[in-house]
């Protein structure tokens, strides 16, 4: 077992440039479901879309090549790996030689795929579709348009609620205003998130509430999206819910969970102003 506070996060590394897979650090998912009691079968899917904009290698004759890698990680792979380690593994091919992005792919595709536990998906972007990458906003009504005074920045899933005596509607609910924490350092963690929902219409105010009550809430990324799923669905139970963050990144990655009962309709991966 491996726990957050063993990982490399807030220590010293060296950095090595030479392929190193077991800089790898996974963390199993399971400690902070059984927090919010998800034992068994999850009332989600999804996954974690990670982007990882630094990275290069060096090609046979020791030329340098860069790309942009795509990683996507179902929610139900039984590890997250954490983000500081995913950086050091990823400079380790910063003076590999291989023989062209195939031999990339193909270590990327078996390393993450045995530290997330199950396997996932890995595309890479090389200079030459650069111009084909798309940018685009959570699509919604902002939540942030509401004027509400706030004092509680720990989340607190009593400020939710929904009017189960009227018809049900179905929203796209955005805010900018989502910011949590490090759980081993600390350090801040920016995000806009989106809330798809159909069922008894939310209280938006509560809502928006309840987000920004993640400010001072040490977590990491994955975690927090699910324990917004989770909030929201006993609170509000709705009958189909989406929970979408686009968190900025830190050291060339940034990690965009995407938790859901819906039966289709997988977000596009575009990256917003803030990324």
């Amino acid at each position: 077992m491996t726990t957050a506070d063993q990982s490399p996060l807030g220590k010293t590394s060296a950095y090595q440039t030479q392929y190193a897979p077991d800089l790898l650090f996974p963390i199993p998912r399971q400690g902070k479901r059984d927090e919010l009691q998800l034992n068994g079968t999850l009332p989600f899917f999804g996954v974690d879309i990670w982007n990882a904009y630094e990275i290069s290698w060096l090609n046979m004759r020791g030329k340098p090549q860069v790309a942009i890698a795509t990683i996507t990680a179902p929610a139900d792979t039984p590890n997250i790996i954490e983000s500081k380690s995913f950086k050091l593994y990823l400079n380790s091919f910063n003076q590999t030689r291989l023989a062209n992005e195939e031999a990339l792919l193909a270590l990327l595709r078996e390393d993450l795929s045995a530290g997330f536990g199950a396997p996932v998906q890995v595309t890479l972007t090389l200079p030459e579709q650069f111009e084909t990458l798309k940018m685009g906003e959570l699509d919604g009504l902002l939540l942030d348009r509401l004027d509400i005074e706030v004092d509680q920045y720990s989340p607190m899933p009593s400020l939710l609620s929904a009017s189960h005596d009227e018809a049900p509607v179905e929203e796209k609910l955005v805010s900018h205003l989502l910011k949590s924490n490090c759980l081993v350092t600390g350090q801040p963690d920016w995000a806009s998130v989106q809330i798809h929902y159909i069922g008894p219409q939310i209280d938006q105010e509560g809502l928006l509430r309840y987000l920004i009550g993640f400010r001072e809430h040490n977590e990491f990324h994955e975690q927090c999206v699910e324990r917004i799923f989770v909030d929201i669905m006993r609170a509000c139970k709705p009958q189909k819910l989406a929970v979408y963050a686009r968190y900025t990144r830190r050291g060339g990655l940034d990690i965009n969970p995407w938790r859901t009962n819906f039966t289709s309709g997988r977000p596009p991966n575009l990256r917003n102003a803030r990324q």
